[in-house]
């Protein structure tokens, strides 16, 4: 006998969550919160030279329609009907930069990822124009001059790249981050998709002014950066479009906020001083500052936190980046091969509990907040012929541990009330071991919510709640209450400062690696006058440091 249909559970609402390592398309209960089902596809990272890190756009794109399409199966085995989705959230990985053809709908080159470093020569060139009593740049934007961020990335594109130049010409390019891609191409593409962003994604881009809420004529001809292939910026709750294809035709997409930005939403983190840290790729640290822009002196950014509606006023936060969290995680599994799974380096680590002296600063692109000091790269310190593979990974751990509390210390000399526990969401807290020892190293309790998916959960109220669909109450009263974790630390004061004091030590020794004359920098020439012994030394080095670390005899 055929199973008859449950329920009705309420009104539902889907969130693209389009992250730098995976997409995936979730479903929620609008009334409760509750996650219903999911689909996740992993995404593959490209590196084609030293410090480039590209993606391929059209992948991004079909992963999307591929979370979306496996999720509507699955809540079809649930015996959900799918017709009680009634909006559908983006949230998406930041500064990430595309460039399409709005004829054809394809893209002109890789998407060229937020971690990607070829630009560092066009920003030293750029910053030289900067007057250095008006950073004009700074104070419009909130960002420091970065390879970080989508203004330097296009202005690559646009130098190197004939198709894009040719395509620029032609009128025929248009230029997005990874929301405004997505978001063009699920509302019709060359059919009349919606060319727009919100915002917080405008707000990463270096050309968006966080004072007037519009692109910035001065920003722009700074950047040499042509307007006309600029989207329309709206706010992070609103109807931009509907879906054109597939299982969900002709559901409204009517929010759309940076990764971050959407887990501070998520984490309901909606007054002046609360505060939230993903664990992802990297590791985001946002403090609400309300209505006022509050620029930092210690290192950290200030940007657009939310705009939840068209006529709703603005809110901005205070923002410590670091560039290499779980990414960590991923070098050890696929380029060392110490752990086949992510999952595993919780297990080496509890295997030892502690680094034995071992510390690793992972600034495979450089120090980001509070530093900002390109030059540095990744260093593993303090190793003796005891430690083994077990002592490396808990080091990995402790550094995202560490250079959390450099953003943590940066952000209460800033904000001038420190932070009393901190609240946490990401994939990597899930891991235990991570989670104690960021208790320990802050010296203050982590509180981790019963719902990992804060960044999905954040992008599905902005959709749920904007006018004309009005199926989720962002109200105080109306918010669901969240269980919580809490894990208190377990060392003294002492310890904690003397392994925070030897991690400064090490962040010291990695910079500065990179020069103009560094190999890295580009000239293939200076290998030329290299020695082939010292290739075939480096080599054995190299091949032994890495078999003795991965316990191979």
């Amino acid at each position: 006998m055929a199973a008859t249909k449950k329920a009705v559970l309420g009104p539902l609402v889907g969130a693209v969550d389009q992250g730098t390592s995976s997409t995936r398309f979730l479903v929620f209960n609008s009334k409760t919160a509750e996650l219903l089902s999911h689909h996740q596809v992993e995404i593959k990272q490209k590196f084609p030279r030293e410090g480039w890190v590209e993606q391929d756009p059209k992948e991004i794109l079909l992963s999307v329609y591929e979370c979306i399409e496996k999720t509507c199966e699955k809540l079809g085995l649930l015996d959900i009907d799918i017709s009680n989705i009634k909006a559908i959230g983006v949230s998406n990985q930041r500064e990430t930069t595309v460039v399409w053809d709005k004829l054809t709908g394809e893209p002109l080159y890789s998407a060229v990822v937020w971690l990607d470093l070829r630009t560092q020569s066009t920003v030293e060139t750029l910053s030289k124009r900067i007057p250095g009593n008006n950073n004009f740049v700074k104070s419009k934007t909130g960002l420091p001059l970065s390879t970080y961020f989508s203004a330097v990335k296009l202005r690559w594109l646009l130098d190197n790249v004939r198709k894009v130049q040719k395509a620029v010409e032609e009128n025929r390019a248009l230029f997005g981050t990874i929301d405004s891609w997505l978001i063009w191409s699920l509302t019709g593409g060359v059919n009349g998709g919606v060319h727009c962003t919100d915002v917080t994604n405008a707000s990463r881009t270096m050309l968006f002014n966080i004072h007037s809420l519009e692109w910035d004529k001065e920003l722009c001809e700074f950047f040499e950066i042509p307007m006309g292939i600029l989207p329309n910026v709206r706010s992070s709750s609103e109807i931009y479009g509907l879906m054109k294809t597939g299982a969900l035709e002709g559901v409204p997409i009517s929010g759309c906020l940076g990764d971050q930005s959407a887990a501070l939403v998520g984490q309901m983190c909606f007054q002046d001083g609360q505060a939230k840290n993903t664990y992802g790729t990297g590791c985001f640290l946002l403090c609400n500052t309300g209505h006022k822009c509050v620029f930092s002196e210690h290192g950290l950014l200030t940007t657009v936190a939310y705009k939840l509606g068209r006529d709703k006023p603005v809110y901005y936060a205070l923002e410590g980046s670091v560039a290499i969290a779980g990414a960590v995680v991923h070098w050890l599994r696929d380029n060392l091969g110490i752990i086949k799974t992510s999952e595993e380096i919780e297990k080496l680590a509890k295997e030892v509990g502690t680094s034995y002296g071992c510390y690793f600063v992972p600034a495979f692109s450089g120090l980001y907040a509070p530093y900002w000091e390109p030059s540095a790269r990744g260093i593993i310190c303090g190793l003796t012929q005891f430690t083994n593979k077990c002592h490396v990974a808990f080091a990995a751990l402790e550094a995202v541990c560490f250079q959390t509390r450099e953003i943590l210390e940066a952000m209460n000399r800033d904000c001038g009330i420190p932070l009393s526990h901190l609240q946490v969401d990401g994939g990597m807290t899930n891991n235990k071991i991570l989670m104690q020892l960021q208790a320990d190293i802050l010296y203050i309790p982590v509180v981790k919510t019963s719902m990992p998916e804060t960044t999905a959960l954040g992008a599905a109220m902005a959709a749920g709640a904007a006018e004309g669909v009005c199926v989720w109450s962002l109200e105080p009263e109306d918010l669901s209450a969240v269980t919580v974790e809490r894990f208190e630390p377990q060392i003294n004061a002492e310890e904690s400062e003397i392994r925070y004091s030897t991690w400064k030590k090490a962040v010291m020794k990695s910079m500065g690696w990179v020069t103009s004359q560094s190999p890295e920098s580009g000239d293939p020439s200076i290998f030329c006058s290299l020695p082939l012994g010292f290739f075939i030394v480096s080599s054995m080095v190299i091949l032994i440091g890495a078999r003795y670390i991965s316990g191979i005899p």
